[in-house]
């Protein structure tokens, strides 16, 4: 039976569900609250990890304290460090005036720093710092500054293999780590997509003052058989499409189906990180590896669905097709689309009409490059609306837009 604390918290915090992995997230939270040491929440972005901060630092010594929310990956790396520390009059071009960071204006309460892991080195550094001893520097100051602050951290990134390409500094993760709190994907938490999907389909009918919409039981099958890449986020945004978009307020799946959107492939590589780096047997040690085994897999994928069309049309006795198999290098991947050249004819002992394939061989950077551009195009050059879709902070993006020359 949950106790009655959590259900209590859930109400506080509006938090909606049942499932074990996500309850015992809101009992570390509440046995840490009371401590002053450090948390470190992750999960894949979307799953709702901006809320358990917040009680940690309601449930703690602090609560009449400052708390301020910080994203680390939306601030440009040149002010971070004013941002976080302050500066002095004339440490930079634009610093017309003394300026407090965040770490005085919090002093006595509790700073959340989310995306955390993708803080430039130098940051990490001071950061570190702070954690240690509670002491900073402003910019362009060389006076130490004393502070009391909480941290809570938050990433979606996968610290580990951040520490082993040299992004993230070990001894800070091991400060942060102090507590870890592994908030789960909406597609590990069962019975509770359905909730969720019915919580907001009432709220969304109380903001447009119409009927709530509701789903029949092969929608509820669906709704819960999908991966949702974008977690808790993507259910809501879709939850209110069909709440303003479809007349009729029962939902089965055929409807449904027109706004789950096919899973592009940089909305598979959480997926892949969750279900390979831990436990199945393989890790990957760069973006690239996995963007590789993405591509591998599609391919993979696509060469058993031309098997399984081909069975049954032999099943049939229609014309069938010949496969190709090409093994890709260790170095590129080979994209190769399958065109028609003239008419098929049915295969027999003797003859077999083959499909032409023409490959296009692409280096990794190359479909990497393509990804961000039409990401880019997409979003009509907004960048932050770019970053969200690919599932990556802006400052990686604005590196990728530099490296690639994009801008």
């Amino acid at each position: 039976m949950i106790k009655t604390e959590i259900q209590n918290i859930k109400l506080r915090f509006g938090i909606i569900g049942n499932a074990e992995a996500l309850n015992r997230a809101i009992d570390i939270a509440m046995q840490v609250a009371p401590t002053d040491l450090s948390v470190l929440i992750t999960g894949e972005s979307g799953v709702g990890k901006e809320t358990f901060p917040q009680i940690v630092h309601q449930f703690s010594r602090r609560k009449h304290g400052q708390y301020i929310a910080v994203n680390c990956g939306a601030i440009p790396e040149g002010t971070i460090d004013s941002e976080l520390f302050g500066h002095e009059k004339g440490a930079f071009t634009g610093a017309i005036g003394d300026r407090n960071g965040y770490f005085a204006e919090a002093n006595g309460g509790t700073i959340f720093l989310d995306e955390v892991g993708e803080l430039p080195l130098a940051t990490q550094a001071r950061l570190l710092r702070v954690l240690e001893s509670g002491e900073y520097i402003k910019v362009g100051s060389s006076k130490v500054q004393k502070t009391n602050v909480r941290i809570v951290a938050a990433t979606n990134v996968n610290l580990t293999e951040a520490i082993a390409d040299g992004r993230f500094r070990e001894d800070l993760f091991y400060r942060l780590n102090t507590v870890p709190i592994k908030i789960p994907p909406l597609r590990e938490r069962g019975e509770d997509i359905a909730l969720l999907f019915r919580k907001f389909a009432s709220d969304f009918a109380e903001k447009y003052r119409m009927p709530a919409i509701q789903l029949t039981e092969d929608a509820k099958a669906m709704l819960k058989a999908y991966p949702w890449p974008g977690n808790v986020r993507q259910l809501k945004n879709i939850t209110e499409q069909i709440s303003i978009i479809e007349t009729h307020r029962e939902i089965n799946a055929a409807i449904l189906q027109n706004y789950l959107p096919a899973q592009p492939m940089d909305a598979r590589l959480p997926m892949l990180l969750g279900a390979k780096g831990h436990g199945g047997g393989k890790t990957f040690e760069s973006e690239r590896e996995i963007l590789y085994q993405v591509l591998f897999d599609m391919r993979r994928d696509m060469t058993e669905l031309k098997k399984l069309v081909n069975t049954l049309m032999a099943e049939r006795g229609e014309p069938g097709y010949n496969i190709v198999h090409p093994v890709p290098s260790s170095s590129t991947i080979n994209i190769s689309p399958m065109i028609h050249t003239g008419n098929v004819t049915p295969v027999d002992d003797d003859i077999q009409d083959t499909e032409e394939y023409v490959e296009e061989t692409l280096s990794l950077d190359d479909v990497e490059k393509e990804m961000i551009r039409k990401a880019l195009e997409r979003h009509h050059g907004r960048r932050k609306n770019a970053a969200k879709d690919l599932k990556i902070s802006e400052r990686t993006l604005y590196r990728k837009i530099k490296e690639y020359g994009l801008e």
